[in-house]
């Protein structure tokens, strides 16, 4: 269990913690959430260790490992493969330490920590955890500091979760993620056999993966028993209660002052008045109820409607480079009322379809018809950080309203939720959730027909998506949609286009019908991954049509197969027997060497057994 007792801690005179304390129990799966700024990471540094509280502080129950994402993406010339098995510290530890070791009894020590740990499967359980992230077989093989930024972060959270902590810490895992990764790391969590502490302000992942809420606000810690809606009711439960209360409380006040106000100059009531003011003197405020406002987003509609399609393709193809479409033969329409979600997997296309909507690629094949009068405004994460450090939201305003006055500026500012000392404030000291507000406003500025939405939910926090959710709903244009969020895209998108094997088309299905299909790939892939059992074959050939020679050569190694299967069981069941490794260490490290050299030989088998049967 993790406890965090009496915790105080404060950053530049600003406190962030105060007094806060909970018990997480062991095995709980946890969304820590509160306003951005709350100091939901700061708690994690603390946690880790890396800083100092000012007072209090977290006990966890001896030899716990706790694991993390590693700030710094891994980024050397070892394989996606060798990086993530690394991410298990004792593993590796333990797997140099018996290419060494002489002594018996430590060499029987560590292969049964080994077993324990599974070591025999930790590069399929590797392959596994990369994969479901969205690294191809041939990738994991290749080296890290082959891959930009964004994938080398996929790969250090593969690591973190390869290594099995008995408590993992992860901070929005999902921003580098695609929705295909999220949908997998959602399984992953829930199927997860020990403790999780989870950042997020994905509200799906908070509501199908973990079973509890941490709640971080003004500095204290409430712990909530469910998923986040559970949380939500709870919370609004609570705040109704305390308006309640403090009603009650205020109507006894007025009904005791009265009484005191009535009765204090009298003699036979003097005592009774008395007694009243002290017990108002004694009666404890309830705290008042603060809550924080979300400023709204406001996507201006188009102001002169353009009759459908807003868009077609006829077997249309673009790319990058001459003679090399990344996506082909994309025949579809677009109409003004359309809400449009686009799935597919990282790499697949779904920039670059938004790239060639937004006329920021050309057609290079087929007939892409738009009407001349046609807007589009374009939202990508990736421009929050070409945004000016030293400009202002204003000066970007005065640059897009050049014959306006001051206030007409800074009113058109504030509709976007710019009051006078955001608009004034550069860009290098605006948060992550500003400069996005600051670019929606600028994607929306014209009043689009089109507003095509790359990733808008990363630097949101849940109360902010949910402000987001609302604007789109309320926009008249078409949205096209790009998040690994499924709440925005089930609450905004009503039809799903798949990015795909080339190509981009209508999606028969909803939101389910699409996790089951990446589920089911993954489950395919990890299948695919292990060798197929000789006994277990889905396709073999007909022995008929085998030469006679073939079909005695798998009749011979089945046969060994079958053998080595019955030795390995008759030592499995020796080395199960704790005492023989006191009475007769040398017996039992014999028994693990051989034990080691006949798997070695069954893998050889099972593979010449394919190369044969193939």
């Amino acid at each position: 269990m993790l406890h965090i007792n009496g915790l105080t801690y404060r950053i530049g005179g600003r406190l962030l913690l105060e007094d806060a304390s909970v018990a997480i129990p062991a095995g709980h799966k946890v969304g820590l959430v509160g306003r951005n700024g709350a100091g939901k990471s700061t708690l994690f540094r603390l946690i880790l260790g890396e800083l100092q509280s000012e007072s209090g502080g977290v006990s966890l129950p001896r030899n716990t490992r706790i694991g993390t994402v590693a700030q710094e993406a891994p980024g050397g010339p070892e394989s996606l493969i060798e990086t993530v098995m690394a991410g298990d510290a004792e593993l590796t530890a333990l797997t140099a330490e018996s290419e060494a070791v002489t002594d018996p009894a430590r060499i029987a020590e560590i292969q049964i920590r080994l077993a324990d740990m599974d070591a025999h499967s930790a590069e399929s359980r590797a392959a596994t955890i990369l994969s479901g992230l969205g690294f191809s077989e041939e990738r994991q093989e290749g080296p890290c500091a082959a891959l930009s930024g964004g994938w080398r972060m996929r790969v250090a959270l593969a690591a973190a979760l390869f290594g099995r902590p008995d408590v993992l810490l992860l901070d929005e895992p999902t921003n580098y993620l695609d929705l295909e990764g999220t949908i997998w790391l959602q399984s992953f969590i829930r199927d997860y056999p020990h403790t999780i502490l989870m950042i997020s302000h994905d509200r799906d992942l908070l509501n199908q993966a973990v079973n509890s809420i941490l709640h971080l606000d003004r500095g204290k810690l409430v712990f909530y028993q469910g998923n986040y809606d559970s949380f939500e009711r709870q919370r609004r439960e609570k705040q109704a209660l305390t308006i309640k209360q403090q009603r009650k409380q205020e109507d006894q006040r007025k009904h005791m002052m009265a009484f005191v106000e009535r009765f204090r100059y009298k003699a036979s009531k003097a005592r009774q008045a008395q007694s009243r003011l002290k017990a108002l003197s004694k009666l404890e405020p309830i705290a008042e109820l603060v809550t924080d406002r979300v400023a709204p987003f406001f996507f201006p509609n188009p102001e002169k409607a353009i009759a459908p399609p807003l868009a077609r393709w006829e077997k249309v193809s673009v790319g990058y480079a001459a003679g090399q479409p990344v996506l082909k033969n994309i025949t579809l329409r677009m109409d003004p009322d359309d809400r449009i979600a686009l799935l597919g997997s990282n790499g697949n296309g779904k920039s670059t379809f938004a790239k060639l909507l937004c006329g920021k690629l050309p057609p290079m094949g087929g007939e892409m018809t738009l009407p001349n009068r046609l807007t589009v405004g374009y939202f990508a994460q990736h421009q929050l950080d070409e945004l000016s450090a030293e400009r202002t939201p204003y000066s970007y305003f005065a640059e897009l309203m050049p014959n306006a006055s001051e206030s007409q500026r800074r009113a058109r500012l504030g509709a976007y939720g710019f009051g006078a000392q955001l608009a004034d404030s550069r860009c290098d000291t605006l948060s992550g959730g500003e400069k996005a507000r600051l670019l929606f406003a600028l994607a929306s500025f014209h009043a689009p027909h089109i507003l095509v939405l790359d990733e808008p939910t990363n630097h949101l926090d849940v109360d902010s998506r949910e402000a987001l959710v609302l604007a789109i709903n309320d926009y008249e244009g078409a949205v096209v949609l790009i998040s690994h969020d499924r709440h925005i895209i089930e609450t905004c998108a009503d039809r799903l286009w798949l990015v795909n094997e080339g190509t981009v088309k209508p999606f028969d299905g909803d939101m389910d019908d699409y996790t089951d299909l990446v589920l089911g790939k993954t489950r395919g892939a990890r299948k695919s991954e292990r060798p197929a059992s000789p006994a277990r074959s889905d396709t073999p050939k007909d022995p008929k049509l085998r030469p006679a020679a073939v079909q005695k050569r798998l009749q011979q190694i089945e046969s060994r197969i079958s053998v080595l299967k019955d030795k390995l069981t008759v030592l499995d069941r020796a080395l199960a027997d704790h005492t023989l490794y006191a009475e007769e260490p040398q017996k039992a490290a014999d028994f693990m060497k051989l034990r080691s050299k006949l798997a070695i030989d069954l893998d050889q088998l099972e593979t010449d057994w394919l190369q044969a049967h193939g």
